[in-house]
């Protein structure tokens, strides 16, 4: 029999790590205590329990507690994605499967696959650090000012596409771009191998979401991000005169392939009301001949964004050969560099409106001959 004044009872806490302790004045049986429907069931007269002779410090109860609330605001799909911070907090890295709907006709992803990969684990990230998914990550401040971020430039280089079922992982990054935007990149591996498959780098710039015009970053803005970025420049293109800092010549007509009339689906605007940027890629795809697509496969996209596309735009893809494509030096981390210039084909790209003849994207790819069937 215990006596009296000596702890003589605990209850456990279900769903929780933490154990609180239970004291009497007199002797009491052991009490165990289950949440049930958001309130507590409690059973009574099991075994009495041995005096416990250690506790937790209140420092250690606060870290606890600490942990247990960051765990429980996750959400459920932060909670199932295959995703998080790297170490030092300044990068994301996510796995995520090839599936079925997501290939194309050579039986592997297709680029607007990749692209869209690419957006979700830069949306993620910014939702594992906290901001917010109204508008693609935007920040406490910007939600205040009613800015949203858009897509300014978008370079994608393709080393080898991913078939079904493959499993990628993608690491990226954000940090600030001059005054007037920010830039994300990324690297693409085969998560089985660790092999690098891919890279991709971007500028965002910031528009009001009332009157559609870009608005430069502001210190407050720049100050809620930065603490999330490198401290020192980190490129995923760090190569002298790489293709990916190149300017696009503006293709004028007449253009020797097009494909005219092309028309927004709903299904093509995203939560910022405008045509998304993936659905860009596709368009320029469009224009592209039939031959090249037989023989060929994309290795390299850039594109520059020059104005939005709304719901009601009737677009025209007009699309001809590259006379000088200038090569990048070298590819960072992969260990299979594409193939010679002798085995490419490249080709500019506008968009325009087909009513006012307003440029709302140009672009330029790069096209490798397809690989020999085993």
């Amino acid at each position: 029999m215990l006596s009296r004044g000596v702890l003589t009872a605990a209850a456990t806490t279900y769903n929780d790590t933490s154990t609180r302790i239970v004291t009497n004045s007199r002797s009491v049986d052991s009490v165990t205590v289950r949440r049930r429907n958001g309130g507590f069931l409690c059973n009574s007269s099991p075994p009495r329990v041995a005096p416990l002779t250690a506790v937790k410090t209140d420092e250690q109860s606060n870290s606890v507690a600490v942990d247990l609330k960051a765990e429980k605001e996750k959400s459920l799909a932060e909670k199932l994605r295959l995703g998080s911070l790297t170490e030092d907090g300044l990068s994301y890295k996510e796995r995520f499967i090839i599936r079925c709907y997501e290939v194309g006709i050579n039986k592997t992803a297709t680029v607007e696959t990749i692209a869209n990969l690419l957006q979700e684990v830069g949306g993620n990230h910014a939702q594992s650090v906290g901001f917010s998914t109204d508008g693609f990550a935007t920040t406490t401040t910007m939600r205040k000012l009613h800015l949203i971020w858009v897509t300014s430039r978008m370079h994608i280089e393709i080393y080898r596409y991913p078939a079904w079922s493959d499993v990628v992982e993608i690491e990226t990054w954000c940090q600030s771009e001059g005054r007037i935007g920010t830039r994300r990149d990324w690297i693409i591996k085969d998560h089985a191998s660790g092999e690098v498959i891919g890279r991709a780098t971007s500028k965002w710039v910031m528009m009001n979401s009332d009157t559609r015009r870009l608005q430069k970053v502001n210190d407050d803005i720049r100050d809620e991000y930065l603490i999330f970025c490198p401290k020192t420049l980190r490129l995923a293109f760090p190569e002298e005169n790489n293709s990916s800092l190149k300017k696009i010549a503006k293709l004028e007509d007449p253009a020797e392939y097009s494909t005219l009339g092309l028309v927004p689906r709903r299904a093509d605007l995203d939560m910022n009301k405008h045509v998304n940027n993936v659905t860009y890629i596709g368009w320029v795809l469009e224009s592209i001949p039939q031959e090249v697509i037989d023989t060929h496969e994309l290795q390299t996209i850039t594109l520059d964004y020059r104005r939005e596309c709304q719901h009601d735009d009737i677009v025209d893809s007009l699309t001809s050969p590259e006379s000088a494509v200038s090569k990048p030096e070298g590819i960072n981390g992969c260990a299979n560099p594409p193939n010679g210039s002798e085995d490419l084909s490249q080709f500019l790209h506008l968009l325009r409106s087909s009513g006012d003849g307003l440029e709302l994207n140009r672009g330029r790819t790069e096209w490798r001959k397809k690989p020999a069937k085993i």
